[in-house]
């Protein structure tokens, strides 16, 4: 069986005193991305002692789903929120899922 299934891992680097308003935006657009169809899953973790980094682990169930997840109103209002809280340009990773089986997400 081929994985389909998309991990991706976008490192943040939040400016110290937009943490929280960072945070909120966050969570808020996490709700809104886990009722997409096309998301199995979309952590938001905070470093231990330092919580101006951020991981967001966005698991896709297929390579077309991270496009479509950007066209939602709750992504650009996201984006477009947090972009001045950022102390440097957010990067991702793209991962193929390995374990657990795609049908077990």
């Amino acid at each position: 069986m081929v994985a389909v299934m998309l991990v991706v891992h976008v490192h943040v680097h939040v400016v110290p005193d937009q943490v929280e308003a960072f945070r909120a935006a966050t969570v808020a657009n996490a709700r809104e991305s886990v009722r997409e169809p096309g998301i199995a899953r979309f952590d938001v973790l905070q470093q231990e002692g330092d919580p101006t980094r951020f991981i967001l682990v966005e698991v896709y169930r297929d390579e077309a789903a991270p496009a479509r997840h950007k066209e939602t109103a709750h992504y650009q209002l996201w984006r477009d929120t947090v972009a001045p809280m950022m102390a440097s340009p957010r990067t991702s990773v793209r991962l193929a899922n390995v374990f657990p089986a795609d049908d077990a997400w």
